[in-house]
């Protein structure tokens, strides 16, 4: 049961974040929109930092392997996935006129709602992997560090289903319909978290090797798309509080509950 909950938590931040729009009189204002996207960033390099390099390294080195070698390696991997998806999967990020990714007539809506879902993917793997070490009980990881992630990747989604949902009404799209867009752009971290504790309970020496990959993959988006989107045109600085405010919050939980 802990590990339901656990799974859905950041799924729930996602559809409350959503759930925004409902409030939403006109468009989205973009200091709001800044600050939001770099508490997001704030809040996934912490999380690469405590909650998977970290338990990677030292998970590493109780397994009597050189520490460094499966978070470097399992890092650049999951760069290296999230370059390929980002160049393959026809997607469209929030202020861009262009898509990237292969071409495609799908809708420019469709497409928002693929560049979030490609951001979640390796927010789910970083739960699952979590309560996956967890669950062993001898990875270093504890069930309260897991729900330490878990928590803190929901109040990051929380800004990331509003940032998906409230666009999509400001381009013309009902409220509930742009409601359930956004917040099933979530569904792929619960999907993803459980396909990643499958495949670890098979293999369980890869442990730090998953650490590090969803580690490296959710840095991919940082420094891709969240930053970048946060620091362009004017209120840069907005931007940059934000992406304190969301570090700070993650460190500390994964500290005190960690």
């Amino acid at each position: 049961m802990q590990l339901v909950i656990g799974l859905m938590i950041p799924f729930l931040g996602t559809t409350l974040g959503a759930g925004m729009v409902f409030l939403m009189k006109n468009k989205m204002s973009k200091k709001v929109e800044k600050i939001l996207l770099g508490f997001a960033s704030g809040v996934m390099i912490a999380a690469s930092v405590w909650s998977l390099l970290i338990p990677s390294i030292n998970m590493s080195e109780e397994q009597g392997k050189i520490a460094w070698i499966p978070a470097a390696i399992g890092f650049l991997l999951g760069i290296v996935f999230l370059l390929v998806f980002d160049s393959v999967i026809p997607h469209l990020h929030l202020n861009d006129d262009k898509p990237e990714g292969v071409k495609s007539k799908l809708k420019k809506t469709t497409m928002m709602v693929l560049a979030v879902t490609l951001h979640n993917i390796p927010e789910g793997m970083a739960v699952g992997v979590t309560f996956a070490g967890a669950l062993m009980g001898n990875a270093g990881i504890t069930i309260t560090g897991a729900f330490a992630l878990a928590i803190g990747i929901a109040i990051q989604n929380f800004p990331e289903g509003a940032i998906i949902s409230m666009p999509l009404k400001s381009e013309g799209m009902s409220k509930p319909k742009a409601f359930l867009y956004g917040a099933l752009s979530g569904i792929v971290e619960p999907l993803g978290a459980i396909i990643t504790i499958l495949l670890i309970n098979s293999i369980t020496p890869i442990l730090p090797y998953f650490l590090s990959f969803a580690a490296g993959a959710m840095i991919y988006v940082v420094v891709e798309e969240l930053i970048p989107e946060s620091q362009a045109g004017e209120h840069s600085n907005i931007g940059t509080i934000g992406v304190a405010m969301g570090f700070v919050i993650m460190m500390i939980l994964d500290v005190a509950l960690g």
